[in-house]
């Protein structure tokens, strides 16, 4: 009964965000790393990314392997829907999760730099359903990009999360991110999460535009709580 509460509240909210939506165009990727960045796709352009995640310990130790794909599909009014579906690979097995999401962009000024994007992720298991829980996130980011070939990017915001959560959980936090290009296809990335909870990261790497259609980034996250509590990612993005 909870979740279905949840459920409904949040899909009340995409809703509105859909109602509210209104004029503006960028380009660019869901997420930064783990954080979602203040882009949204194009009308009519997709965005698609494999993910891979994983720990480095013995299965018996925490090791897990994270695999799944993102898909990003640009809307009009500077909108886009996406969905992400995520297997790991641990002992003791993980639910198969699903998380559909939506983000609209309701500011834009290129001339500035800045932009302010807020959305909403859900976060459903499709497997072992008595193991898993429905959780959602609600965010509000926003970005100022500095001029210059080689201009950093720095995001900042706020997020909320909803649902049942381990005792202790934060369910409020910080969002920040920070790009800096360092040649036309190469960045140093890195994000964070602040809060102790299910998604309380910090992740650096790089990023590496393989063609107009194509990047890779590649990251490692450490955990705002707990020794060891870390993971190397790889994600590989194409956009058409």
């Amino acid at each position: 009964m909870r979740s279905q509460t949840l459920l409904r509240s949040l899909l009340l909210v995409v809703v509105i965000l859909l109602v509210s939506a209104h004029a503006s165009r960028t380009m660019g990727q869901s997420t930064i790393f783990n954080v979602p960045s203040s882009d949204v796709q194009a009308p009519r352009k997709v965005y698609l990314e494999a993910d891979f995640i994983t720990h480095f310990a013995s299965y018996k130790d925490g090791g897990y392997q994270t695999y799944g794909p993102r898909v990003v599909v640009g809307l009009p009014g500077n909108t886009e829907v996406g969905v992400n579906a995520f297997y790991t690979r641990a002992s003791p097995g993980e639910p198969v999760e699903i998380q559909p999401n939506f983000k609209w962009q309701f500011y834009n000024n290129e001339k500035n730099g800045v932009a302010l994007a807020a959305g909403v992720l859900l976060t459903i298991p499709a497997t072992r359903r008595h193991e898993g829980k429905t959780t959602g996130m609600l965010y509000v980011v926003g970005s100022k990009t500095f001029p210059g070939n080689h201009g950093p990017r720095l995001t900042f915001g706020g997020y909320r999360l909803a649902g049942p959560f381990e005792p202790g959980s934060d369910r409020t936090g910080v969002i920040a991110a920070y790009e800096q290009p360092v040649t036309a296809k190469f960045s140093f990335v890195t994000d964070w999460f602040s809060g102790k909870n299910d998604i309380g990261y910090v992740t650096a790497g790089a990023g590496i535009t393989l063609s107009p259609k194509q990047n890779i980034y590649a990251g490692y996250s450490f955990g705002n709580e707990g020794r060891g509590n870390n993971s190397l990612g790889v994600y590989y993005g194409y956009s058409f």
